[in-house]
């Protein structure tokens, strides 16, 4: 740890502290810019998501043009060189996994493939097979915290079922079942979800530096990955002596939503800013707009507390209450096609279960405030829809309705918000509303290049992207000047 504490302020600017209520933290020893890289690990083992319907590189994790082991046929690499990198790992995976009963192999989920690999590549470092560093090395896996104490029952035994089938993979007789499960324990807390630039999950990935950042609901920086490479860029102005903090979450719920998620996977109460107004007036109407229901006038955008006196709830701006009955009804409906729209989608019956959304989508405008994160997400749904169906037109009208939710739930720095315009532009130009797509790539480049930086080649399109809508617009200007 003390190697790790002295590469970490020489080469990166941070160090290593210790709080009495966080445990380990990340500090800045000098100033950070908004979109400065603050930390880049890659990981110590790493795997790509589990699907029926697309494989990925084991190594890199692009679909593209993909070959499956032909010894083990669990394994899919995209090249030779891929395959390279990884070979002194996946040779001894490889013929544990090629021994492996076809039953086992469907029991073979992702955690369980990572947990392997951990042991795997402990041996190897161990033989000096694989060279160890500062930032590479099994024992700052052994420095994680596991909150094994606080697991419940239910989930001990499965952790300690998932040891199980490690050690009947590994055939190591002298492996310690218990560790393994405390370990498991210590990936559910720390792993993190490998990312595309979009932020859609590709896979898993252990970083045993940048678990050390602590959370915040209202954090300072972003994580963000580069194929399999996590990168931690700051989002903001961090000051010398800040702590660096990401989210574990998704930060747009309420307070006691959030506060719910950071418990039951991580075992800790947030304090942050946002979290200590729990309770508070301004909290309470955050609440209620995120989460609640709408005023029965359907012209007032006021929210509804409830109102213990008439058993029903009080619109805050009108005064008009709505009753009880009235809301748990439209709500069970509302509950009942969401389910059906959900199952609709996943057995890839598309254009009925657009219609089921649409369906949903009129009942939470009927039920929940217009600010809800349910009608949002309802809407997301819908939208990722009609683009799948290239109904540019409706998704861009979709697009639009999500954006000022956007803007409500995110700060002016977030990826979420800064995706959500890029596509809202992708839209625009598709349709050839060139100015409309200049303003919204613009908004999108302002906060990407910030939380993504700008060499990747999604920003180099994005960028490509913009630069193509600005000389459009400039040459019909031309045009018009010239007629």
């Amino acid at each position: 740890m003390e190697e790790l504490r002295r590469l970490l302020s020489h080469d990166y600017g941070l160090s290593v502290s210790t709080l009495p209520d966080k445990g380990r933290c990340l500090v800045t020893t000098r100033d950070f810019s908004p979109g400065e890289v603050i930390l880049s690990e890659e990981p110590y083992v790493s795997v790509p998501n589990k699907s029926a319907t697309e494989s990925r590189c084991d190594w890199c994790f692009t679909s593209s043009n993909i070959k499956r082991c032909s010894s083990c046929h669990v394994v899919w690499y995209c090249g030779s060189k891929c395959q390279k990198f990884d070979w002194k790992l996946h040779r001894l995976e490889c013929q544990l996994l090629a021994q492996l009963e076809k039953h086992r192999i469907t029991s073979l989920t992702p955690s369980i493939r990572l947990m392997v690999k951990l042991y795997l590549r402990k041996k190897l470092q161990d033989e000096k097979v694989i060279p160890t560093t500062v930032m590479d090395n099994y024992s700052l896996v052994k420095n994680l915290v596991s909150h094994i104490s606080g697991v419940g029952e239910t989930q001990l035994v499965l952790y300690a079922q998932m040891a199980n089938l490690v050690s009947i993979i590994l055939q190591w007789p002298n492996l310690n079942i218990k560790d393994v499960a405390e370990n498991f324990s210590k990936l559910a807390c720390n792993a993190h979800t490998i990312c595309d630039s979009e932020l859609i999950p590709l896979g898993t990935g252990l970083y045993p530096v940048i678990s050390i950042i602590n959370h915040s609901c209202y954090p300072n920086s972003v994580l963000v990955f580069d194929g399999r490479i996590a990168t931690v860029r700051a989002m903001q102005q961090i000051p010398k002596g800040s702590e660096v903090l990401i989210s574990y979450i998704e930060t747009a719920g309420s307070t006691m939503t959030r506060q719910k998620a950071l418990k039951e996977q991580y075992f800790f109460t947030c304090s942050c800013p946002r979290c200590i107004k729990l309770g508070q007036k301004d909290d309470i109407e955050e609440s209620a707009i995120l989460e609640g229901y709408r005023c029965k006038n359907h012209t007032c955008d006021g929210f509804l507390l409830r109102d213990p006196e008439s058993k029903g709830f009080i619109c805050q701006r009108c005064g008009l209450v709505r009753g009880i009955e009235e809301i748990l009804k439209i709500a069970i409906e509302e509950k009942t096609m969401s389910e059906k729209a959900s199952v609709a989608l996943s057995s890839a019956h598309t254009n009925e279960a657009l219609d089921m959304y649409l369906m949903v989508e009129k009942l939470q405008v009927k039920l929940c405030h217009s600010g809800s994160i349910k009608l949002l997400r309802t809407r997301e749904t819908i939208l990722k829809i009609l683009m799948e169906m290239q109904d540019w037109k409706k998704a861009l009208t979709y697009c639009r309705l999500t954006i000022p939710i956007y803007e409500r739930v995110y700060p002016n720095i977030h990826p979420l918000r800064g995706l959500q315009c890029y596509t809202c532009g992708k839209l625009n130009w598709f349709l050839r509303y060139t100015e409309e797509a200049i303003k919204s790539l613009t908004q999108a480049v302002d906060v990407l290049r910030i939380t993504h930086g700008t060499t990747s080649p999604f920003m180099k399109d994005l960028f490509g992207k913009l630069e193509e809508a600005r000389a459009e617009a400039s040459y019909k200007l031309s045009s018009m000047d010239d007629q």
